[in-house]
């Protein structure tokens, strides 16, 4: 009997520790083909806000407003859906943010990690997100003089308290990414598919507000796996008669 309560007690540990691996997944249908992502759980605030507004449908039809090569692209601006050619955009967002969820060294800014847009640090000195406005990081590959000029930039931005470890410089000088972003801005998810679409539009002519010349839509965005999924929400409002700081990561 004892040996039967061990058995069950095992199998309902063994469950419980799949279910906590489970991870919120989409897939971003684009007009340049799709981009699987996987959201991280140790960013739970800006996994299920993410996931929110995807139920909601609120990125569907939305532009890729901000492409920057060898560093990242953005979308979420919810002014773009119906924007015009030329028209200046990044400063559509909704009413509320989100306190930062900075997880280092586990999860860092490394190619292929999405992370939240956000006001700059003279108006946001706390660093929160914004709620809509992500990226998509592409960044470059480094050396160790660079990696040692970034650390320096760390230093100088965190007061000395985001240090890159030998696990982030060894990926970032073999994978890539944007190491000057590390501790800024939160990092809540990575794409898990699709990283040659992301290539594909990061090298997109711009214009001189790094808004691509051709278009680039999310179509839609299909849920996966939803397995944080909460009761039903009321839709976001917008702010009414203020004009916003447009959201983004500062490039160098």
């Amino acid at each position: 009997m004892h040996i039967r309560v061990i058995i069950i007690c095992l199998l309902l540990l063994f469950c419980a520790n799949i279910s906590a691996q489970e991870r919120a997944e989409v897939e971003l249908e684009t007009t340049e083909g799709n981009i699987r992502i996987a959201l991280f759980n140790e960013t739970p605030q800006h996994r299920d806000n993410f996931m929110k507004l995807v139920r909601m449908q609120f990125y569907d039809s939305l532009l890729v407003h901000r492409v920057i090569k060898d560093f990242m692209i953005q979308s979420g601006d919810l002014t773009s859906r119906n924007a015009q050619p030329g028209q200046l955009l990044g400063a559509g967002e909704l009413d509320y943010t989100i306190e930062p969820e900075f997880q280092l060294p586990q999860i860092y800014h490394r190619r292929g990690v999405v992370a939240a847009a956000r006001e700059s640090d003279k108006v946001n000195p706390e660093r929160r997100s914004g709620a809509a406005q992500f990226y998509i990081v592409w960044g470059k590959i480094y050396d160790d003089k660079r990696l040692a000029k970034v650390q320096e930039r760390l230093d100088s931005a965190t007061n000395g308290q985001v240090k890159l470890t030998p696990d982030m410089i060894e990926t970032y000088k073999t994978v890539g990414g944007t190491p000057h972003l590390d501790g800024q801005y939160t990092v809540f998810g990575e794409v898990t598919e699709g990283l040659d679409v992301v290539d594909q539009i990061q090298q997109m002519a711009t214009d001189k507000n790094d808004r691509p010349t051709k278009d680039v839509r999310i179509l839609r965005i299909k849920i996966i796996s939803d397995p944080f999924s909460p009761k039903p929400v009321t839709k976001p409002t917008t702010k009414k008669g203020v004009r916003s700081q447009q959201r983004k990561p500062i490039k160098r």
